[in-house]
Order: structure tokens, then C-alpha cells, then sequence
């Protein structure tokens, strides 16, 4: 079942309203005390709606595993709804939906983790979004790890590929702008209520992407981006993907839990190099010596998914093919250049070019979008 409200004209608007009573039920169950997204599934799989849930017996409830009297007891007494009601009118006035997991349109990969949210928040459309791939890492990125979370983001969703990530500053950002460069489809799964943005200067991307995919979160509205519930986002962010690339996390990094939680899921893990020198790239190493793919561009993510995609897709970074549109001079800058920002004085030392001669080839370079200048002087690859 879904309910979705953003921007319906007057007709749809009163259809959903008519729907507000299915959907209490499921807002009704997730509130009860004791019942979690674990033992929430397993209701429904033997009952299969939150209304025949209310409908058993104390003793029926008692069989599904993990319910006991005191459960079954809380499930079976009369629970206020205003508070439900005044979540669902609010979602109306802010034009956002619900999908839940008897509707077709829930992500297919979240339906099969052990523990899916019941219902999700959406503003956007979840229709038609498969394949995912994950993309996730450090708030705190550097310009290297930057530019190739936008550049995977930018491949991938070239081919087709949702990207999943969960708007939050550096690395997440990055990947879904990306998507969006592409003219692709991304998925941001927040850690708060979708009427908390969060981070708040995050606000623009979060229109952008609703219109391109969508913006779900399992917590209510107004929920803040409490700490603890950032792990319980990143299980749905793998949870919906075939694989979840982390570009830059250190050891202590929430992406370590992203790629933990994608392996007890049966996902495909994925890691973006860094520097050795580079605590900011120690979560990355440590999960390529422990089996995760190493990437260096989006090819190597499609040449271990083609199996489950059901297609091999042209990625231009595979072979340097998005150079054939620079001149050879242009060319030989870039390599100069390497993964690091370089200095204008180290480029010209390299290429053994003039000042002025120098300066025109990055400003062409930065024209085509090629390159970055950084303060004082310094450059780096955009991808």
C-alpha cells in the first residue's frame, strides 16, 4: 500500500485521503511498545496487514517468535491515534507519502533484509529505480575522495544505476551530485524525519533529488538526526543495493558500519584507494585487505555486478576514453597532474612550459570541466 501526496492534483488529494485509515494501522503497530522492525515483519508474515495483527488472539500473537504476553497484551489494547492522525495530516500539508511493504513499488533488495522499516517516508517517486549501487564515506573528504565520489556517481548513473546514499556532507554529497550531473537517479536515505533536513545547508540538494528519485527515511517527521539513528539509516542504504562503495573512511568511520552491514546482507562490498599517508583512507584499506573490490572507476563496480545488472555498460573512465576530446598538450597536463592537487610551479617544472603558456592550458582545462583550482594556486583532477 502507498500513500503519496507530493504536488497531486485535487482529484489525487482526495483519494489519499480516503486512504488515511489504511494507513493508520501501520503507524498504529510501529508505536507499539516491544515491536521493532523484526518482530514488526514477522507479524506480518503470519498475519499479513497490522489490521488482521489487531484482529488475533493474545494466544495467536503468542506463536509468532519473539512475541510474549506482555507484547501481545500492548498490541491489544487501545491505543490513542491522534497522534498518528496529526503525523499523517502534517505529511499531507508537506506534500510527502508512505509506501509500505505491501505496496510493489518498496526497493525489492530492502524487502528481503531481515529487519526492513515496516513503512518508509517518501517525497519523490521509488517507482522504477532498480539497480542501486550505494555509494558512502567520510564527512570530512578530501578533494581527491570528492571528485571520485562525484565522478562514480556521475558513471554509474550513466548506466542506468540508482545512486543510494544519504545526503550528508563530503563523500554522500558528492555521489549524489554525481547522479544528478548525469541527468541520473538518486536516493537519499536521511538519519532524521524529512521534515528535520539535515545538514540544513543541504536543503536545495534535497528538492533536486526528490525530483530526479527520492528522499525516504523510516522516522517520523519531525525526528532529529540523533546519533543512534544514523546506523539504523545505513542498514537501508546497503539493505536496497546490490553493492555499497565506501570512497575515503577512517577505522572509525560510519561507512565500517555501511560495509559491515552490506556483508551480513549478502551485498557486494566496494573501496576506493587513498593515500597510505591518509588516516581518511585507513577504513578503505583496511576493508580491501579484508576481500572488498578495489575500484578504481565505475568499470570495475559494473564488471563485478554485470551478473546481477544482466548487462555490461561503456563507462568512458574504464579506458580514458572521456579524454578523446582534449588535445594531446591537455592531455599531458592532466597526467602531470595526478590524484593530488599540484602546484601551477610544479606543472611547469614538469612540462618544462612557460608561465603564460601554462595558464592558458588550465583555463581551458577548467572550461571543459576537467580540472579544479584550488587557493593558492594549486590544481587537481575532476575526476
Amino acid at each position: 500500500m502507498s500513500f503519496r501526496l507530493c504536488n497531486s492534483p485535487e482529484n489525487e488529494v482526495r483519494a489519499n485521503e480516503n486512504h488515511m485509515e489504511k494507513i493508520l494501522p501501520w503507524l498504529k503497530l510501529k508505536n507499539v511498545p516491544g515491536v521493532g522492525n523484526l518482530l514488526y515483519k514477522r507479524l506480518l508474515d503470519q498475519f499479513g496487514s497490522p489490521e488482521h495483527v489487531f484482529n488475533a488472539s493474545e494466544s495467536e500473537l503468542c506463536r509468532v517468535p519473539g512475541i510474549t504476553g506482555r507484547i501481545a497484551g500492548a498490541i491489544l489494547s487501545p491505543v490513542p491515534v491522534d497522534a498518528d492522525r496529526c503525523e499523517i495530516d502534517l505529511a499531507t500539508e508537506k506534500g510527502f507519502g508512505f509506501i509500505t511493504l505491501a505496496d510493489p513499488a518498496y526497493p525489492a533488495l530492502l524487502r528481503e533484509i531481515p529487519d526492513p522499516p515496516p513503512f518508509l517516508y517518501v517525497c519523490g517517486n521509488l517507482e522504477n529505480i532498480q539497480p542501486c549501487v550505494a555509494v558512502v564515506g567520510s564527512r570530512h573528504a578530501t578533494d581527491y575522495g570528492l571528485a571520485a565520489a562525484r565522478r562514480l556517481g556521475s558513471d554509474l548513473a550513466a548506466c542506468g544505476i540508482t545512486i543510494v546514499s544519504g545526503m550528508a556532507r563530503g563523500i554522500d554529497t558528492a555521489a549524489h551530485l554525481g547522479a544528478l550531473d548525469a541527468d541520473g537517479s538518486t536516493i537519499a536515505v536521511l538519519g532524521s524525519g524529512l521534515n528535520r533536513i539535515y545538514p540544513s545547508e543541504n536543503m536545495e540538494l534535497f528538492q533536486k533529488i526528490s525530483i530526479k528519485g527520492a528522499v525516504i527515511s523510516e522516522f517520523a517527521l519531525n525526528a532529529s538526526p540523533d546519533p543512534h539513528h544514523f546506523p539504523i539509516r545505513n542498514r537501508v542504504i546497503s539493505g536496497m543495493s546490490l553493492g555499497t562503495v565506501i570512497v575515503e573512511g577512517s577505522m572509525n568511520s560510519g561507512s565500517l558500519i555501511t560495509a559491515r552491514l552490506a556483508v551480513e546482507q549478502g551485498r557486494e562490498v566496494f573501496a576506493v584507494p587513498g593515500s597510505i599517508r591518509s588516516y581518511k583512507s585507513a577504513g578503505s584499506h583496511y576493508l580491501i585487505k579484508q576481500g572488498a573490490k578495489l575500484v578504481q572507476h565505475a568499470g570495475d563496480i559494473i564488471d563485478e555486478l554485470s551478473p546481477l545488472l544482466g548487462c555490461q555498460c561503456p563507462i568512458g573512465g574504464r579506458d580514458g576514453a572521456s579524454r578523446t576530446c582534449l588535445s594531446p598538450e591537455e592531455n599531458a597536463l592532466i597526467e602531470a597532474m595526478g590524484p593530488y592537487p599540484v602546484h601551477i610551479d610544479e606543472l611547469a617544472r614538469k612540462l618544462s612550459l612557460a608561465p603564460g603558456k601554462i595558464s592558458g592550458l588550465l583555463l581551458q582545462l577548467e572550461l571543459k570541466g576537467s580540472i579544479r583550482q584550488l587557493p593558492g594556486n594549486f590544481f587537481t583532477c575532476s575526476s
